[in-house]
């Protein structure tokens, strides 16, 4: 294949909800750009994109694919990706290296969540958008539904380039007011008959036309003073002013196709070809430092990694974006994130499974090499003389946990090595070994996302595993002031054991007065304050250890000792077993002896002295809550509203959003298990939500108890 370059090469995302045709067209851009000679299809398994056997078990889209195709003498490299919400990082990487998405909109339902979730996701990276209506050879589609729920969503920058004369099972011809011609195929699709409109469709035709050439007029200056000048556009104007509209984000075109047929895919892809901006002409691309690099085959070389997959006898492929420069086969480069060298030995075109070497990638183009030793996900490898870092892809914080285990014991090392494979594939999935819940973690986007994980350890690896319950990471702390001593004396020959502690403690709060006076048991103490440390504790919240002691009661050099009992009982708390946070301990007084006293003596003193003293301060457990965002439509918002509050959740506000309620509410975690599978359940999987950690906060007295209980009966079947 020849080496195209800058000025030929056009990048574009297939994005859209789950079921809207995006595999679909992608196999119909393949066979029209000659990449592939046949068609495949989801039901027979057997297209380009979706091409591992999970995708097969589950018929739905896992990962991304990078595909191109060939059209008008220019490289259309495209990204195939997922629609299922669950599998979002797929979607966010290709937003995040290619310059135009093609919307597709399903025409048995019009814009659904997940395609308003999508387009957010895209405005936010100021991608152009193209709305394509697909499946309108379905019986329930619905054009003039689908453009009204588009309007809602996205405003009026929606503008119709294309519409359907007969949509439903008899659907053959659309009318194109870019054009101003009717577009008709045969049984088989493919290339249509170029017809003049029918009479029928005139005055539609010319009414969306006129307001297509005010949509496009009003994007530049100088062809805003020709429409005013002509009262009209030739087509190439026309071009030019959606091509601009687009870039700026105020124009989403409207084409109609059938995907499963190729009825219309071919016009779709002229129109990419003569309108889709090509990548020098999207903005430069902003470094970490604040430089731009610049789509120039003259500039230092500069590629971003923003994919990896794990192949069948092949290894690690890595998919980059050539950001600057070219890069040749053999280039040495170095990796900026760790300051290694990597060699390029080949260099591959890629479609699915397909890759064909080529020889050299320029600006803006998209391939992939293999078996890099030390390169990842968002990592930058540079040419010499060039020191750009780009920023790194960011992904939706997780909304589903679950705990998981080897089934077979010695298990548990490959277990971790195959993990750590998977959070490489799919930045997504955040695995965490928690030494305080003594289990492993793994966090996700939906328990869809999590059953396909354990389907690809089963099928792929042989690896049996087993989700559990996740525990919950509580924290104790206390409510009111506390008094406690303990003597530790221990004698059995020689030497012995000896240390007397006396301490208060209470809950700590910035800006707090130092300690002076308490009163304790009905007597007031007077302390002086010697000295104080602050602890900031890794699982959050603060310790607050004063020492107090006068007269030398405790040798100075037995305080780390008791500071470290202290924290013995911080790491495991008295209640539960979960850390302790939020406390300050004041030691007043003790004992100690000239010849048995030592650092144990005291470790052991301090730590019971602090136990007793925190179950009598009032001890509380602690949960951490959830700012969780819920995106639901107007006829499901009782019954989600109806489980939130049984899910304890506060509502803190409601407000709709292009279409959709959207409410806000502080959730405790424990009450999210699972949450995703039952709002799916409640909304026929039309809502979406996301969450995000914001503290900790006291749990009722019920739940307390329960939790009490429930810890004592383990304890004792341990």
């Amino acid at each position: 294949m020849k080496v195209y370059q800058s000025n030929e090469i056009k990048n574009i995302a297939l994005i859209g909800n789950a079921g809207s045709g995006k595999t679909t067209l992608a196999e119909s851009m393949l066979f029209e750009g000659g990449v592939i000679t046949r068609r495949g299809n989801v039901e027979d398994n057997n297209t380009v994109s979706d091409y591992n056997h999970v995708e097969h078990e589950y018929g739905n889209s896992v990962f991304s694919t990078v595909l191109y195709t060939e059209w008008l003498g220019k490289k259309i490299n495209f990204i195939d990706t997922p629609g299922a919400d669950d599998f979002s990082g797929g979607v966010i990487s290709a937003l995040n290296v290619t310059d135009t998405g093609l919307m597709l909109i399903n025409a048995q339902h019009g814009v659904e969540v997940g395609t308003e979730i999508i387009g957010r996701r895209a405005a936010a990276l100021n991608t152009p958008l193209i709305f394509v209506v697909n499946q309108l050879d379905h019986d329930k589609a619905n054009f003039e539904q689908s453009i009204e729920s588009a309007k809602t969503n996205f405003g009026s920058k929606v503008s119709i380039v294309q519409f359907p004369v007969n949509v439903g099972v008899n659907f053959n011809a659309v009318v194109d007011v870019l054009k101003m011609k009717m577009y008709q195929w045969g049984p088989e699709g493919g290339e249509p008959q170029i017809l003049d409109i029918p009479d029928s469709e005139k005055e539609k035709a010319d009414e969306l036309h006129n307001e297509l050439v005010e949509s496009a007029a009003e994007n530049d200056e100088a062809l805003m003073e020709l429409y005013f000048d002509k009262g009209t556009l030739t087509e190439d104007e026309m071009r030019e002013g959606m091509k601009k509209g687009m870039i700026a984000g105020d124009l989403f075109p409207v084409f109609c196709i059938s995907a499963k047929k190729d009825m219309g895919v071919r016009r779709l892809m002229e129109f990419i070809g003569n309108i889709v901006p090509f990548v020098t002409e999207m903005p430069a691309i902003p470094t970490v430092s604040g430089r731009e690099a610049k789509c120039d085959v003259n500039a230092p070389t500069s590629l971003f990694v923003f994919k990896t997959s794990m192949e069948p006898h092949i290894g690690e492929v890595s998919y980059f974006k050539v950001i600057s420069g070219s890069v040749k086969e053999g280039d040495d480069l170095t990796n900026i994130n760790n300051s290694t060298k990597e060699r390029l030995s080949q260099l591959y075109l890629v479609a699915g499974r397909n890759r064909e070497r080529v020889s050299e990638l320029v600006a803006g183009d998209i391939g992939a090499t293999v078996k890099l030793k030390n390169t990842k996900n968002n990592h930058t490898l540079n040419g010499k003389d060039c020191d750009f870092t780009y920023k790194e892809i960011e992904f939706p914080e997780p909304k589903y946990r679950t705990a998981v285990k080897a089934k077979e014991d010695g298990d548990e090392e490959r277990l971790g090595e195959l993990l750590h494979r998977i959070h490489e594939e799919d930045p997504t999935i955040l695995i965490e070994y928690s030494k305080e819940l003594k289990q492993i973690i793994l966090h996700g986007q939906g328990e869809f996302h999590m059953n396909t994980l354990k389907w690809r350890l089963l099928n792929n690896d042989k690896m049996e595993i087993e989700f559990l319950d996740p525990k919950i990471p509580y924290r104790e702390t206390i409510t009111k002031l506390a008094q406690a001593d303990y003597r530790h004396k221990k004698q059995s020959g020689g030497s012995g054991q000896f240390g007397e502690v006396h301490i208060i403690i209470e809950p700590f709060e910035e800006g707090m007065p130092d300690p002076a006076m308490y009163n304790v048991n009905g007597k007031e103490l007077k302390v002086n304050l010697r000295g104080t440390e602050e602890h900031e504790l890794d699982w959050g919240g603060k310790l607050v250890f004063c020492n107090c002691i006068v007269g030398g009661a405790i040798d100075t050099r037995f305080l780390p000792a008791i500071l470290k009992g202290v924290m013995e009982k911080m790491d495991e708390g008295p209640l539960t077993g979960s850390y302790a946070r939020d406390i300050r301990v004041v030691v007043y007084d003790g004992k100690m002896h000239a010849v048995d006293s030592n650092e144990i003596s005291f470790k052991l003193a301090g730590r019971h002295a602090f136990s007793t003293a925190f179950k009598n301060a009032g001890p509380k457990i602690l949960e951490p809550i959830y700012d969780v965002e819920v995106l639901v439509p107007e006829d499901r918002m009782g019954d989600v509203m109806s489980d939130l509050q049984t899910r304890r959740a506060m509502i803190m506000g409601m407000e709709a959003e292009k279409g959709f309620q959207k409410i806000l509410a502080k959730v405790p975690l424990k009450e999210m298990n699972r949450y995703s599978t039952s709002l799916s359940s409640l909304t026929g999987g039309r809502a979406q939500f996301s969450m995000k950690f914001d503290g900790y906060e006291k749990v009722p007295g019920d739940v307390q108890e329960e939790l009490l209980a429930a810890y004592e009966e383990e304890t004792a079947e341990a």
